[in-house]
């Protein structure tokens, strides 16, 4: 029997160069990958086990990117045992803090945006 999951599709202008970030950013895995002669790319990725897919946008198909949108329509959280690190590790590759790791909540979580315009929560519970 196959196992239930949700796996959420980023699109992405440039989805080579964001391949490649996500892999320095956040220690991303490639699983899959497809790409077109114009060098558009479709890939499933892992990163320690959770996946997400990300892909060029295709307004045609009503798929944009934050970057069309001006905006995100919803934050990726990414729960790792040292947030502070991965933060580090994410602002190093590229991506931008937008509030720095501190303790809320019951939980120790910062976020970042990617440079394609996706929110990541980089967190645990305490």
């Amino acid at each position: 029997m196959t196992k239930c999951t949700i796996a959420p599709w980023l699109s992405v202008r440039k989805s080579a160069e964001a391949v490649e970030f996500y892999k320095s950013a956040f220690g991303a895995v490639e699983a899959f990958k497809l790409e077109d002669p114009d060098g558009n790319v479709v890939a499933r990725l892992t990163v320690d086990g959770a996946e997400f897919w990300l892909g060029d946008e295709s307004p045609e198909h009503a798929n944009f990117s934050p970057a069309t949108l001006g905006g995100g329509t919803v934050r990726m959280i990414l729960t790792v045992a040292d947030p502070d690190g991965v933060f580090a590790q994410a602002t190093a590759a590229g991506a931008t803090s937008v509030v720095p790791v501190r303790e809320e909540h019951g939980w120790r979580v910062g976020r970042v945006v990617d440079p394609y315009g996706h929110h990541w929560e980089i967190g645990r519970p305490l």
